[in-house]
């Protein structure tokens, strides 16, 4: 892939790490390709970040037809800067495209692009700990008719966000409700795509439990409602008894690249884990009688959020007397040892973008 790069010519300044915060400053440039039936992908360009021209008859706006993905670029301490499991990203882009009918992408050509975008841009990656450069690739539908028909016209963009600890003041648990009366999706749906429809659709809810002193949601499955599947916007695991177990993939739940490199991590220590359905009668049983040791969310941006509380039918069950289980963080410093480089990758999922500094 040739990709043609224009430099911003009023290129901005990386802030002190202190001010970063979440996906609220975006560096100088983005990538953007074209898609038409006539010429597949095309075009591949690195430009100034700006604004997006589009009418507003483009089918995205009406039919949500969009996805997107979520990885980070980490500076390890010898300035070298390293991405975590870019092809699982690009592989599930795909995934995502061909369930919302998009058209999919070489999914090397999508970590070409990403490295790219951030070999260009790489005077925004963060040095400070906890910190890294978030990557938002997104595959959108600008067909300019308000009839609905196949995808013809389409744009894929990386834009790039430095961002600060997710845990600025440490890893603490939080607090969380199973929710009865909303559903995030259904089997058959587009639950296990990275969908913006997905995340809109979970916002009633949230904005529920926030009101009653809540963090996230614990979400049931949307045929029988009594399934566990994810929390919040991220997926879930859970210590019972000794043994973990996290919700099977059903057709409903996103696979979770960070799922998958921790079920893939612990079964490299010896350590078991049980994926199947969950029932919210055996994990509320399991709160009771005080067999649920720990509970935790796992994803790109937390890649660990320990629950020290879950709320269901007016009860509030502690877990692990609200602290931080021992599985939980020694999960979390493997992980994040590995992408900032400071642990051994026995399994070749850091890929370098750069050798140093520049």
């Amino acid at each position: 892939m040739n990709i043609s790069i224009t430099k911003n010519p009023r290129p901005g300044k990386l802030p002190p790490s202190d001010t970063l915060g979440f996906g609220s400053i975006f560096t100088d440039h983005m990538f953007v390709m074209d898609y038409t039936d006539k010429d597949k992908w095309h075009n591949p360009r690195i430009v100034p970040f700006a604004p997006i021209a589009l009418s507003p008859a483009a089918s995205v706006f009406h039919y949500a037809a969009e996805v997107f993905e979520g990885l980070k670029a980490y500076r390890w301490k010898d300035g070298s800067i390293h991405l975590f499991r870019p092809m699982e990203n690009a592989l599930r882009l795909n995934s995502s495209c061909e369930r919302m009918a998009l058209p999919q992408l070489d999914p090397k050509d999508t970590v070409e692009a990403i490295r790219a975008l951030v070999e260009v841009d790489q005077a925004w990656v963060p040095s400070d700990p906890g910190t890294s450069l978030y990557i938002r690739p997104f595959v959108f539908s600008i067909d300019p008719e308000l009839a609905l028909h196949g995808i013809h016209q389409a744009m894929f963009i990386i834009i790039l966000s430095p961002v600060g600890s997710y845990f600025s003041e440490g890893l603490k648990p939080v607090k969380i409700m199973l929710e009865t009366e909303d559903v995030r999706a259904v089997r058959g749906g587009t639950g296990y795509t990275k969908c913006g429809g997905n995340y809109a659709a979970s916002n009633r809810a949230g904005d529920r439990a926030m009101e009653k002193g809540y963090s996230q949601v614990l979400w049931l499955d949307g045929v029988e409602r009594k399934y566990i599947e994810e929390v919040g916007a991220m997926n879930v695991m859970f210590r019972i008894a000794g043994k973990v177990v996290t919700p099977a993939l059903t057709g409903s739940i996103l696979p979770g690249i960070t799922r998958k490199s921790i079920i893939e991590l612990m079964k490299s220590w010896g350590t078991p884990v049980d994926e199947r359905l969950l029932s919210v009668d055996e994990l509320i049983s399991s709160a009771k009688d005080g067999s649920l040791e720990e509970a935790w969310g796992v994803g790109t941006a937390a890649v660990i959020s320990p629950i020290g509380a879950l709320a269901y039918e007016g009860k509030e069950y502690t877990v692990n007397g609200f602290n931080i289980g021992a599985t939980s963080q020694k999960l979390y410093d493997e992980l994040t040892g590995i992408q900032w480089g400071t642990r051994p990758d026995p399994f070749g999922w850091t890929v370098p973008v750069t050798k140093e500094r520049v």
